[in-house]
């Protein structure tokens, strides 16, 4: 079979404004960017403002393992399956980043027969809505920068300095760095930090607000640092928010692209899940609600990441309901999580997919506990044999949890009709009772406390010194009732990466906590994880290339 990127440049691409036709949009609606991209207009939103939205459908999964899951080729190819059952559907994606993609994990367009595409264009620049983020991130701590060198009127203590630089590239050598050096008039110097452009609070508030003047409203509330006496000095007070709003006047609006079958894909926004709260943008979501009778939609990594963030941050403040959830897994993936090395998954090995199997069973009870309907799909490979399938399948069954193979990587959409009629039988035989983990009058630390025990399964909770005096702060200003966003290994459901299954008996270790007072969370660090990544020994930028007429190799 072709590799992904050869699959995709391969593609009989439709016109963007013939998609958009399918959802009933039309050219007034739309901002062409070439003939295979195109962003919504500002107004198209109120246009659809009295229509009934459709059905909300999330796509998560287990823990992700180096055997992959698939749960962007399974979102992509669920759409697809939908399409062929004469559904009106649409997908609702994160943007990828540039950091994985020429890191180690690669892009975020799907895989095999079920893609969105421009494929290359997805993966790198897109319409530019990143580098905006970027841009207006780096405005802010430009004029902070500026404000202290010019006299500082606002009493900014230069140690309390909470906003990071950011870049949305793999770059460890910035995680920690001095600036200000030189001449006088070269700054302050002060240490500083970057964080990847995916984990920024821009890229966050980008994401949760409704329109321009939310957005505007959460810009303001940003505090980018606190005075010597301790009182926050915002993105407002700095004066900052209009030209930081004017680099994000068409990054706010959605993008339309399509799959390798010409379904329609909404993609927009892109935090991380591990280290930001992991969904698309609540404006995406929300246009497609009115413009589809069914919405696809991902949270990054496992469910005690992504989708824990979908259903405790972004369905909280978006007032949306989900109605149902589909549940990815891989039979080798469950095997690695049963103490099979990657080189040896291929081979039939019942005794560790046992073991393993219970990785798969935290994440059905996780959802569960959110009152929303779960459908277990395995993503089918060559090597899984009957005895395993079967296995699974029961096994699912058994926790009163529907289950459906999918082979969308392959056969694209055909192999994603048995998942498609599987999710509709749930929606149409299941109520989803939708409620979020914790109520808003919780303290932050009780927050904490409930995600660790109740979905990562741990006993309990211990703070560095430094994270309680940051709870108490937080308090005090006033920022208990925001729910939390806990940044954490996606590799496990605890703290340490290296403990896999369902692990029990350990404690989740907070070092660190701070609001992001704009985007309306807290976030909360865990373990040893970073909000900056660095590229591996062999990243995949060494064999990515472009040729003479301009088509790039070596993206996957």
């Amino acid at each position: 079979m072709k590799s992904d990127i050869e699959i995709a440049q391969a593609a009989s691409m439709q016109p963007i404004g013939r998609v958009a036709e399918k959802l009933g949009i039309s050219e007034e609606d739309l901002d062409y960017y070439g003939k295979y991209k195109a962003k919504f207009s500002d107004s198209l939103y109120a246009k659809l403002e009295g229509r009934s939205d459709g059905r909300l459908v999330l796509v998560t999964a287990v823990n992700p393992t180096p055997a992959g899951e698939g749960k962007t080729t399974t979102t992509v190819g669920l759409g697809q399956a939908f399409g062929r059952l004469g559904k009106k559907a649409v997908i609702a994606l994160r943007e990828p980043s540039l950091g994985p993609c020429f890191g180690i994990k690669g892009g975020a367009a799907g895989g095999g027969m079920a893609q969105v595409v421009p494929m290359e264009d997805l993966n790198l620049h897109f319409t530019g809505d990143f580098h905006a983020v970027t841009s207006a991130n780096n405005l802010l701590a430009a004029m902070l920068d500026n404000h202290l060198m010019q006299g500082n009127a606002l009493n900014i203590d230069p140690n309390q300095i909470a906003w990071k630089r950011c870049e949305d590239m793999n770059d460890r050598a910035l995680r920690n760095i001095v600036i200000g050096l030189g001449k006088k008039t070269d700054g302050v110097v002060r240490e500083d930090h970057f964080v990847i452009t995916v984990a920024s609070e821009i890229m966050a508030i980008l994401c949760l607000a409704d329109d321009m003047e939310d957005l505007k409203k959460r810009l303001a509330r940003i505090i980018a640092a606190y005075t010597f006496d301790g009182k926050p000095v915002t993105a407002a007070d700095l004066k900052a928010v209009g030209a930081m709003a004017a680099l994000l006047k068409d990054a706010i609006r959605p993008n339309l692209i399509q799959t390798l079958e010409n379904t329609p894909a909404i993609v927009h926004g892109g935090p991380f899940a591990n280290i930001a709260h992991g969904c698309n943008s609540v404006r995406a979501t929300k246009t497609a609600l009115k413009l589809a009778d069914y919405v696809i939609t991902e949270a990054g990594f496992g469910a005690d990441l992504g989708a824990e963030k979908f259903f405790d941050i972004k369905c909280r403040m978006a007032g949306l309901k989900p109605d149902a959830v589909v549940l990815v897994a891989t039979v080798r993936a469950l095997k690695y999580n049963g103490g099979v090395l990657k080189e040896e998954l291929s081979a039939e090995n019942m005794d560790a997919l046992r073991r393993g199997i219970v990785n798969l069973e935290k994440h059905i009870e996780n959802v569960q506990k959110y009152g929303v309907p779960c459908i277990v799909t395995l993503n089918r490979f060559v090597s899984d044999t009957d005895a395993e399938l079967a296995f699974v399948k029961a096994f699912c069954e058994e926790r009163s949890c529907e289950f459906a193979l999918s082979e969308v990587w392959g056969k694209g959409g055909e192999g994603g009709v048995a998942l498609a009629e599987k999710v509709l039988e749930t929606l149409e035989q299941k109520e989803s009772r939708f409620r979020p983990l914790y109520a808003d009058d919780l303290s932050l630390k009780e927050k904490i406390e409930t995600v660790a025990r109740e979905i990562y399964g741990a006993d309990g909770v211990t703070f560095d010194a430094a994270a309680k005096k940051q709870l108490s702060r937080l308090a005090e200003l006033g920022f208990d009732s925001f729910p939390v966003c806990m940044a954490k290994t996606q590799y496990s459901l605890s703290d340490d990466p290296s403990r896999l299954g369902r692990p029990s008996g350990f404690t989740v270790h907070i070092r660190e906590v701070y609001v992001c007072a704009g985007a309306g969370f807290v976030v909360a660090l865990t373990g040893a994880i970073v909000t900056m990544p660095g590229l591996s020994k062999s990243p995949a930028a060494e064999r990515i290339d472009v040729n003479d007429e301009g088509v790039i190799t070596g993206l996957f």
